[in-house]
C-alpha cells in the first residue's frame, strides 16, 4: 500500500477527539412519568391559551391602549434583551424565558456546564451588558445559583456578534462591578472575563444569597449594531459543582456609566412600541411588546402564566450519566499533555518526509486505500456534504462509513469476510481464518473458504445484520456437535482444524468472575456509570477501571489481553495459579458463602441439587449427588464445634462447585 494512501487515511480522522457527554437514559419508569407531565401541562397551557383568547380578553387590552396607562411607563437606562434562542450544552437543564425577560433554568443541575443565548438587539451604540442573578422559589434558598446553597459561579462570559456582512467577532470586556461579589480575588466580578477557565468566577457567597444581584461589563469600544446584528451570549459555569445561575436576565445600555442595580425588566422593544403609540403608528409588530406588558398586569394571567411556569420546573428528568463517546466539535478529554503545548488534534495532516514532523510535504486531503476502491472510482464517489445547517461535524466519517460498507465499489466486501470471521472465532474460540487481524498474505489461509464467503455475502444482503449471522452459527449443526472425542478423526485431524466436534474452550476472564457472582446471585446488573478498581465490587467485570499499576488479580490469571494494542484473540493458558486462586482467594470464598446463604443447608440433598443447578444448570446424576453428600457430611464433621457447622460445610460445597473445569469451561 502506498505510503500516500495511509496519510490520505489518516486525514479522515484529522479533527476527532474523544470527549465525555452525558446523555439521558428513557427508563421505562421515565418515560411514564414525562407522559403523565405533559397531559398536565398541556391542560394547564390550554387553559392559559384559552383565556389569552377570549373577546374579553381582547377587548381589556384595546382599552387599555386607549387610556394613559402605557404612558406611565417609565423610561430606564437598561434595556432587556428578547433572547430567541436558549440552550445549555447539558441536556438535563432546560432554559424557559419569562414574560419579565428572565431567563428560569430547570431540571437537575449538572456537575459543569454552558448556557448559550442569542438575541437580535436592533440598531443601537451598546456600551454595557448587565447580567441580573434573579431569586427564585425552585432553588435551595431562593437562589439565585443551583447550587445546594443557592450560590452560582460565572465561570467566564463571552460575547459575539455576527452580522449577514461581518463574520462573528469576539466582544472584548474591559471591567465589571457588581452589587455584590463573595470575595475580592477568585470569586470577584473581575473573575467572570479573566483569563482563568475553571478556578474562578464570580459568586455571590457572603452575605448575597437569596438576593437579586447584578453584575455591569463594560466593553471596551462601543459595540454598533444593526436590525440584522445577532448577539450571542456564552456563559460558562466550571469554578464549582452545580453552580449554574437559576433564574436570570441580560441587558444593554447606550449610556457610558449606567447603575449598577437590579432593573424591572424593560426593554427597548417597549420603548420603541410606546412611541409608536403616542405617534399613532403602532403597527401588528409593534403590539406585541405592549401585549406582554398588558399580560403582566392582569392578575388572571399571571396566575395561569404561574402555573405554566411552575409546571415546567417539575418537569422529570431522564438520568443521565457520562459517556465516553469519540466524535468532532465537542470539548476535547484533559490529559496529561494539556500543558506542554500539545494539541487535541492537527488543523490538518500533512505529508512528511520520513515522519519527520518538521519536514511537511504538502497537505493530505482525506481519501481511501486505492486498493480498495474497484471499478475506477475515486474518494468522491462516497463523499457525503454535512447539511447547510450542520456545524458540529465535518462528515468526514460519514463518507468513511459509506466507502468501507461498498461491497461492489469499496471495501465492503472485506469488511463482512471479517466482520463474519469475528463472529465465528467468539463462537469456536478460532475464526475461519487464523488470524483476524491479517487478511494478508502473511496471515493464515481460511480452512473453509466458501463458507467465509457464503456468511460475508449473507450479512450483505441482511443489510450487515449482526444477529441474523450470529442466528446462523447457532443454529448449524456444527455448532451443535458434540464436544465427544474421537480417536479416529482425532489421527486424521489432532487440532481440529475442520471442526469434526466442538474443541471445549475456557470462558474468558471477564464472564469467569460475572458467572461466579451470578450464579451466587450477588451479580448487580445496573447498567452504565463509573468505573472502578474495587475488586470487591458486584458489578460485571466490563466496569473495571484499566489501571496498569493496579490491575486486578482475577483478571491477569485468567489472561485479561494487554489494553494498550488491538487483540485479535486472547490467549488460554493453564497454570497452577489459577486453581490457587479459586482455593484461596478471599474474595472467592466471600461469594461461594453467598452462594450457599441462597440454599437450605438443612435439606443437604435438595440443597446440592439446586447448587447443581445454579452452577452447572443441569441436574446431579446419582453418583453426582453420593459424591456432594458424603463431602458435605465429612466437612459438617470437620466444624462440629461451630454452630454454624452445616451452613460452613455447605459454602465448602459450593466453593468446590464453582472450582470445577465445567464450571468455567464450554463443553
Amino acid at each position: 500500500i502506498p505510503v500516500k494512501d495511509y496519510y490520505q487515511f489518516v486525514s479522515v480522522f484529522t479533527s476527532t477527539i474523544r470527549s465525555e457527554v452525558d446523555i439521558p437514559l428513557n427508563s421505562d419508569t421515565y418515560v411514564a412519568s414525562l407522559k403523565k407531565w405533559q397531559s398536565s401541562h398541556q391542560s394547564l397551557q390550554e387553559a392559559l391559551t384559552t383565556y389569552e383568547n377570549l373577546p374579553d380578553t381582547t377587548k381589556a387590552f384595546q382599552q387599555w391602549l386607549k387610556s394613559k396607562t402605557p404612558e406611565k411607563v417609565a423610561t430606564s437606562d437598561w434595556n432587556t434583551l428578547n433572547v430567541v434562542k436558549t440552550t445549555s450544552d447539558q441536556a438535563a437543564t432546560t432554559l424557559t424565558p419569562q414574560t419579565d425577560g428572565a431567563i428560569l433554568a430547570s431540571g437537575k443541575a449538572p456537575a459543569k456546564e454552558t448556557y448559550t443565548l442569542t438575541t437580535k438587539p436592533g440598531a443601537q451604540a451598546i456600551h454595557s451588558v448587565r447580567i441580573e442573578a434573579l431569586t427564585h422559589s425552585s432553588m435551595n434558598r431562593q437562589g439565585p445559583g443551583r447550587a445546594s446553597n443557592g450560590n452560582f459561579s460565572l465561570t467566564d462570559l463571552k460575547i459575539f456578534a455576527s452580522s449577514p456582512e461581518k463574520e462573528k467577532q469576539d466582544i472584548k470586556i474591559i471591567s465589571a462591578q457588581t452589587t455584590h461579589e463573595q470575595n475580592k480575588t477568585n470569586l470577584s466580578a473581575v473573575s467572570s472575563f479573566d483569563s482563568d477557565p475553571n478556578s474562578s468566577g464570580w459568586a455571590v457567597d457572603a452575605g448575597g444569597i437569596g438576593k437579586d444581584q447584578a453584575i455591569v461589563f463594560k466593553l471596551s469600544e462601543p459595540l454598533v449594531t444593526r436590525e440584522q446584528t445577532t448577539l450571542e451570549f456564552q456563559l460558562r459555569f466550571h469554578t464549582n459543582t452545580q453552580h449554574s445561575l437559576g433564574r436570570f436576565r441580560i441587558s444593554i445600555s447606550d449610556k457610558t456609566a449606567p447603575p449598577v442595580e437590579v432593573g424591572d425588566g424593560k426593554n427597548l422593544q417597549i420603548e420603541k412600541a410606546l412611541k409608536a403609540l403616542l405617534t399613532g403608528r403602532l403597527t401588528e409588530e409593534r403590539r406585541k411588546p405592549l401585549l406582554k406588558l398588558f399580560r403582566q398586569n392582569d392578575p388572571h394571567w399571571n396566575q395561569l402564566n404561574e402555573a405554566v411556569n411552575k409546571s415546567l420546573t417539575s418537569k422529570p428528568q431522564a438520568l443521565n450519566t457520562k459517556v465516553q463517546v469519540t466524535s468532532e466539535g465537542f470539548s476535547p478529554t484533559k490529559h496529561h499533555a494539556d500543558g506542554r503545548g500539545f494539541p487535541h488534534f492537527y488543523p490538518q495532516t500533512h505529508f512528511l518526509s520520513r515522519g519527520d514532523p518538521k519536514q511537511k510535504k504538502g497537505i493530505a486531503d482525506p481519501n481511501y486505500l486505492q486498493v480498495l476502491m474497484r471499478n475506477g472510482k475515486s474518494g468522491d464517489h462516497w463523499k457525503e456534504e454535512r447539511p447547510v445547517d450542520w456545524t458540529r461535524t465535518s462528515y468526514r466519517r460519514r463518507s468513511l462509513a459509506n466507502w468501507i460498507t461498498d461491497p461492489e465499489n469499496g471495501a465492503g466486501h472485506l469488511l463482512a469476510r471479517v466482520a463474519v470471521n469475528r463472529l465465528w472465532h467468539h463462537h469456536f474460540g478460532q475464526g475461519i481464518v487464523a488470524t483476524p487481524n491479517d487478511f494478508g498474505l502473511q496471515g493464515a489461509l481460511p480452512t473453509h473458504p466458501k463458507l467465509l464467503d457464503f456468511l460475508a455475502q449473507r450479512l450483505i444482503t441482511s443489510g450487515w445484520n449482526i444477529k441474523a449471522i450470529h442466528r446462523e452459527i447457532l443454529l448449524s449443526a456444527t455448532w451443535l456437535q458434540s464436544s465427544e472425542p474421537s480417536a479416529e478423526k482425532n489421527a486424521i485431524d489432532p487440532t481440529n482444524k475442520f471442526l469434526w466436534r466442538f474443541t471445549p474452550r475456557r470462558l474468558e476472564a471477564e464472564v469467569i468472575r460475572d458467572s461466579i457472582l451470578a450464579a451466587s446471585g450477588q451479580l448487580d446488573t445496573t447498567m452504565f456509570g463509573p468505573g472502578t478498581l474495587d475488586e470487591s465490587h458486584r458489578r460485571r467485570s466490563i466496569y473495571f477501571m484499566i489501571k496498569r499499576s493496579r490491575l486486578i488479580p482475577i483478571m491477569q490469571v485468567f489472561d485479561q489481553p494487554e489494553p494498550l494494542v488491538s487483540q485479535g484473540s486472547r490467549p488460554s493458558t493453564t497454570i497452577a495459579p489459577q486453581a490457587l486462586l479459586f482455593m484461596n482467594n478471599p474474595q472467592l470464598v466471600k461469594w461461594a458463602r453467598g452462594l450457599a446463604e441462597n440454599l437450605d443447608a438443612n435439606q443437604p440433598d435438595e440443597a446440592i441439587r439446586q447448587l447443581y443447578l445454579r452452577t452447572l444448570t443441569r441436574e446431579p446424576t446419582p453418583t453426582d449427588l453420593t459424591n456432594s453428600r458424603a463431602f458435605f457430611d465429612s466437612q459438617s464433621t470437620s466444624y462440629s464445634k461451630d454452630k454454624n457447622a452445616v451452613q460452613l460445610a455447605l459454602a465448602d460445597l459450593c466453593q468446590v462447585m464453582l472450582s470445577l473445569n465445567e464450571f468455567i469451561y464450554l463443553p
